[in-house]
Parts: C-alpha cells; structure tokens; sequence
C-alpha cells in the first residue's frame, strides 16, 4: 500500500509521528528553546529558536502528508494565517512587479493592498466568482486565489487559472483555509503554494493561532523561510504541539462538520425569509459543478441573507448551541453578522454561520427556533 492509498482517517493519525523509539511518546512533547548545544561548526538541524524547532518539524511533516501524500514537498508554520499570507506575497514580489487577488476575499487583503502598493507593487483585484481573475492576468508575477471565497463562498476552477497564469509566467498561491487539505489539495490542481489559516478548521478547536505555507519548489521555500527567519513570525512550540495533537481529529471533525453543513443548507433553502443562501455542496448553488471537480469536501461553512441587520441581530441572539463569534472552522457552531465589521461587501443582513460539531437535530432544531423567534419579533 502506498502512501496515497491510505485513507484519510488513518493519514490525519499518523501524519508527522517519528519513527517508534522504546520508551518515548509516540508524538514527542513541545521543545521550548531558545538556543541548541552548538559545539564545532553549525551544521547541524537546529541552531536557534527563531530558524527550527523540533516540534515545528513533526508539525510540517504533517501537513505536507496531508497537502501532497507521498510527495516530496515543503511545508513552514508561521505564527498566524495573515503571518503565512505575507510570507508568500512579501517574499515572492518586488519593486515593479504586479500580483493579483480576489476583490472579496479575507477582510484582511486589503491591509496588504496597502502595503504591497507602498513597496512599489501593483495590485489588481477581481471577484473569484466566473473565473474573473482570467481577465486581469496579463503582466501579473503572481495570482493569489481564494476558494471557496470568505465570506461569499464563490468558486473558482483552480486548474484553469493555473494553466493561464502558468502561461503568463506568474506564480499561483491558494489560499486554502476554508477547504482544509482533506477538502482540496491546490497542489495537485497545479498550484505552486497552499496557504493556510491553521487557526481554522485545520486545528479546529478555537484556541490557538497558526498558518502555513506548502510548496515544492525548494528555491521558493526557502525565500518563504527566509521571510520567516528576518520578520520573526514564527509560532510557539506549544502551540505547533497543540496544532500537531488536533490533527489527529481533523477527518472525524471536518466529516461531521461538511455532512451537518448540507443538512443545514438544505433546510435553510425551504425558508421563505432566507435568501442569497451559499453552500458550494448543494446541487443548486452556482458553484457547486466547478467545487465537485476540485473539491473532495465541500467545507463546513454556511452563508445566508436575513431581511435586515435587527432580524439578522435578532436570529443570533436566539441561538443556543451557537456562539456569536467571528473565526470559523471550529467544534463549537459559530455565527455572525459579518457587516458588523466593515470591509465586506455584504449586506446588513448577512450571516457567515460555521457548523461545528453538535448532533445535527440539535443544531439544526436551535436554528429554526431562532429564525422563527426572529421573524415573530420582527
């Protein structure tokens, strides 16, 4: 049996374990060093605490099985997502050069459109939905693409625009967050990075933030690594043990989290008073023929339009197993208004729900009774 014959249940639980030793932990605790003993010329594995870390490597070997099983890729762990994210914009541009991103993707993207702008780099934008990017790619060194998009949930076909971007010599980056490596693999779909918010659904519990880069290319990671080494943004070793420890339970979580998900979009879709309803698993969502090419789960993440923001406001304090909170990806169902925020080009009305890992009837019965509650108050 081959490593990309095992399941992926099996894969999540071994992903990253050193080979047995009598008498040691199957997965070693967290190293907390700042320096190693160096005698003699530095050669060796680990120097200093800001370039490696043992616990860190256990973590990326993990996600490297998970993002490209059996293949021989790299995989660096940063302290946050947007800390990954800017990793690979930072350290792949220059002076002169064009990238382009989604114009609805992360709230936090246009934070970099500043800065990237300011180091003297355009940057063009253009929705992820039809495969809008194809038209601004023309002189670009990199396309950096979300999907599924957050918070719209649009899609787009991964392959085709890798091909054309592939064709103008621009680099491709994926952001991955929401789909998690059990949900798709940009790698295999030609990209050249996937990038994660490990904060998500690949930790999946709340409680620890966490990003990531993979990419074959060894010349490109290590510019990434050198990214990380000069900026400093690496995680701690406890919280790489804990991310490393909550892979184990990423299939069991991220299969009852997308099967919920379908449960709930199906029933939302019978609503008179829930409208712009988005589930990239649902057959009648626009996405849904492109993301059953690319996607192998369709994610936990639910989008909907109430009729206002007081009806919206209304529905999430009638939650009771659903906590008013932004993030995603976790155990605990999660539900939010995103307009609070700003940035989005959302309606007041709209609601970002993730499902988490509660008994369906419960969840699904919570949500009812507060739509109902909502739409007798209004």
């Amino acid at each position: 049996m081959t490593d990309q014959d095992i399941g992926d249940g099996t894969r999540t639980v071994r992903a990253g374990l050193p080979d047995p030793v009598k008498y040691e932990p199957t997965l070693p605790g967290p190293v907390f060093a700042a320096h190693f003993h160096l005698p003699g010329e530095p050669t060796g594995p680990y120097t200093y605490g800001r370039d490696e870390n043992p616990t860190w490597t256990h973590l990326e070997r993990a996600i490297s099985e998970l993002e490209a099983p059996g293949e021989d890729v790299e995989t660096l762990v940063f302290a946050s997502g947007m800390a990954a994210i800017s990793a690979v914009l930072l350290s792949q541009t220059k002076a002169g050069d064009t990238v382009v991103l989604p114009a609805d993707g992360y709230q936090a993207l246009p934070l970099l459109h500043e800065q990237l702008r300011a180091y003297g780099i355009q940057v063009r934008t253009a929705p992820t939905g039809a495969d809008a990017q194809l038209s601004v790619l023309d002189g670009a060194g990199l396309l950096w693409i979300e999907s599924p998009s957050n918070p719209g949930l649009d899609v787009c076909d991964i392959r085709r625009l890798v091909q054309r971007a592939h064709s103008v010599g621009a680099l491709v980056a994926v952001d991955n967050t929401l789909a998690t490596p059990l949900g798709q693999r940009p790698l295999a779909l030609g990209a050249d990075f996937s990038v994660a918010s490990d904060t998500k659904g690949m930790t999946g519990h709340g409680d620890i933030l966490l990003g990531h880069v993979t990419c074959r290319d060894s010349r490109r990671a290590a510019e990434v690594r050198r990214w990380r080494k000069i900026v400093g943004a690496i995680p701690g070793p406890m919280e790489a043990w804990l991310a490393h420890r909550s892979l184990a339970t990423l299939q069991l979580r991220i299969d009852r989290q997308c099967s919920t998900a379908l449960l709930l979009a199906r029933t939302l879709a019978e609503r008179d008073d829930v409208t712009g309803l988005r589930y990239p698993g649902l057959p009648g969502d626009p996405s849904h023929a492109v993301a059953s090419q690319q996607m192998r789960r369709f994610g936990p993440v639910v989008s909907f339009e109430l009729a206002d923001r007081k009806r919206a406001e209304q529905f999430l304090e009638g939650l009771r197993f659903v906590d008013d909170a932004t993030s995603f990806g976790g155990v605990r169902s999660t539900a939010e208004r995103r307009g609070r925020w700003g940035g989005d080009a959302v309606a007041e009305g709209f609601i970002r729900f993730s499902v988490g890992a509660e008994d369906p009837e419960d969840l699904i019965g919570d949500v009812l009774r507060a739509l109902d509650k909502a739409g007798s108050a209004g």
